[in-house]
Formats: structure tokens, sequence, C-alpha cells
């Protein structure tokens, strides 16, 4: 979300956006299947490319012309789980965002995955959708302070499920969040029980890697 609304003709924009992710991760969803590492060069560059020349870009205008391509990490199989969900009982929270606002949401249960294991929230307004946020040991450093996101399915970032109904959290499919590129953007923040201790080196990153 941004900070101000946008004007009438760009709520069309932003319509045609979720669009097109929603129609992408559609994509990825079948051609995990196949050929993993294919489906997330696909969408690696079609985020770029959305990123490059959509009207709902997060990227600033000055930064827009000399814009290469989001930096992400190279495809990495370890890092994709197939989550057994715990329900935990309903609460209602808010999680602060990078302008200060707060997100309603409900925790409703945990994606657990070997000894790890993620929260599930329920973004508790209009629409609503399964939010998991996370920060992990690159954040600050490798990648956003507030964290990135897995799973945003209001959005149409939705990974799916196993054939025995386990929740997919592929971590080479994490992103920043708007907020990163544009402070004009409002950017829920990743809370405490979803941090993890190891680095996830997977994603999107802060910026591509020095030369050797």
């Amino acid at each position: 979300m941004t900070v101000s609304e946008p004007a009438a003709p760009a709520w069309l924009d932003l319509l045609d956006w979720r669009r097109r992710v929603a129609d992408l991760y559609a994509e990825v969803r079948t051609g995990r299947a196949q050929d993993p590492a294919g489906a997330h060069r696909r969408w690696a560059q079609e985020r770029s490319e959305l990123f490059r020349s959509h009207p709902q870009t997060p990227l600033p205008a000055g930064a827009r012309a000399a814009f290469a391509g989001l930096p992400v990490w190279p495809y990495d199989p370890a890092l994709v789980f197939g989550a057994r969900v715990r329900s935990l009982p309903e609460e209602r929270l808010t999680v602060a965002s990078s302008t200060g606002q707060d997100l309603p949401l409900v925790r409703f249960g945990r994606a657990e995955f070997g000894d790890h294991g993620l929260d599930l929230y329920w973004i508790d307004v209009y629409g609503g959708g399964v939010f998991v946020p996370f920060r992990d040991a690159t954040s600050g450093q490798e990648s956003y302070g507030g964290g990135r996101y897995l799973l945003d399915t209001v959005k149409g970032a939705d990974l799916g499920s196993t054939a025995r109904g386990d929740l997919v959290l592929d971590f080479n499919f994490a992103y920043h969040p708007s907020c990163f590129y544009d402070a004009r953007w409002s950017c829920p923040l990743a809370p405490p029980a979803n941090v993890l201790k190891f680095a996830v080196r997977a994603g999107e990153r802060a910026s591509l890697p020095p030369a050797p």
C-alpha cells in the first residue's frame, strides 16, 4: 500500500499489476513441478520487467533509467519446504508498518518445517489473505532489515500446497516489500515470532554480490 491513495486512473493500473502478479504465480505453481529452477528464473525475470516498465512500479522515478533488474540469489533446492500447519487459537494483533501505521492481523497457525517455523497470519481487513513475512540472519545486511515476504495471497503471491496438504514454503521466491525501494510505500514489517536464526540466501537480495 502507499501512504497516499492513488488517483482514480491509477486504480486500473493497480488492478493490472495484481492480475499480472497473480498470473505469474499461477504459472510458477505449474512450472515448479517440472522445472523449479526454470520457474524461479521466470519469476525473477517477470518481476524485473514489472519493476522496469509498469506504471505501478515501486521504484522511484529517479531509479528507473539505471534499473538493470532485481538482484536475486541463485536457486537453492535446499531452501524448499513442505510445511505442516499446526493450528493455533485465533489471536488478533497488529504489526507495525514502515511508516508507523498498524496492520490488523489474525494469527491462526504455524507452518513448521524441520526445527523451524513461521506464524501464519490472515490480514484482518476486507479481502483478507494469508500473509507470511519473515526476517533472517541476512536482514539488515544482505536483505531488507524489515524482512521479506513469502506469501501474500491477497496480492496473488501464493505458492500453493503439496499433494498431502502441506504449505509450500520456497524461500527462493522470497521478495522485498515495496517500501524497500521507496519510502512512499507503507509495508508491514515481519513480527518477532517470524525471525529465523539462520541466513536465507535465496530470493531477492539487497544488492548484487561484489565482483570477484
